[in-house]
């Protein structure tokens, strides 16, 4: 390649595109089949995929001049810290709020997340997430049957481990990326992680073992296949895969050596 025909090359890299370009997959209720629609969008620096869908709602045109209506999905924070407007983007599972337009492949491609119920558009139904936590006792009760006053001293080490788990957001990327994470089958890395952040506390540990026994069911721990997709995609770079090898480890123990306490 020439001199010449390099710098223009370089030269068309750094121009900023004019529009944007956004393909999105939609659905009109959860019974309706999937379709897409393409939608063209005046290009400015910053862009985020919130900011485009915003744009694209104000007037729902698609690209070949079609009326159409407004695409659906959620959001709530716009800062990455509440994980409800996670979906699909040029096919990797993140937030839509922290994701660049600049940083992007064009077309842009918008999914819903394929692991949870569809109900509209981008938007899913995660209640089965909450139900693991639920399932898990994933908190501490504040009724008055703790004391509430200054709490345990506990080694630094463990406390910068459980600080990590504590930044959870059960935004679903481990689930979406998680290929045993299908239906029932399997209770999935966040809430095994959730049950490594109580059982780690002192507190959490009085009722240690009703959460091992949670994640030792059918669709318990043994399911994982170590495929580590789950702390790949995590947006807050939790450390699934230890969680996932320590409660395996202290489920093992527990179910060698429970009977003992009964």
């Amino acid at each position: 390649m020439s001199a010449h025909a390099s710098n223009a090359s370089e030269t068309a890299r750094r121009t900023p595109p004019r529009t944007v370009e956004i393909k999105i997959q939609r659905r009109e209720n959860p019974d309706a089949p999937a379709y897409w629609e393409t939608f063209e969008i005046p290009y400015r620096p910053n862009l985020n995929i919130i900011s485009c869908l915003m744009e694209i709602q104000k007037n729902p045109v698609t690209k070949e001049g079609k009326k159409t209506t407004p695409p659906v999905w959620n959001m709530n924070c716009l800062e990455q810290v509440c994980g409800i407007c996670t979906m699909v983007i040029n096919g990797k599972v993140r937030q839509s709020c922290s994701a660049l337009i600049d940083q992007l492949e064009q077309p842009v491609t918008l999914e819903p997340m394929s692991k949870f119920p569809n109900i509209r558009d981008l938007r899913v139904d995660r209640s089965r997430m909450f139900d693991y936590l639920k399932r898990v006792h994933a908190w501490i009760e504040i009724d008055g049957s703790y004391d509430l006053g200054p709490g345990p001293r506990m080694n630094q080490d463990d406390v910068a481990e459980r600080y990590a788990y504590s930044r959870c957001m059960t935004c679903g990327c481990c689930l979406e990326a998680c290929p045993q994470y299908e239906g029932d089958q399997y209770i999935g890395p966040q809430a095994i992680a959730q049950v490594r952040y109580q059982n780690m506390h002192p507190t959490g540990k009085m009722t240690r073992d009703e959460r091992l026994e949670a994640i030792m069911g059918e669709d318990g721990i043994t399911n994982c296949g170590n495929a580590q997709n789950c702390v790949k995609v995590c947006p807050m770079s939790i450390p699934l895969t230890k969680a996932i090898y320590e409660e395996n480890r202290e489920t093992i123990i527990y179910g060698l050596f429970g009977w003992l306490k009964r």
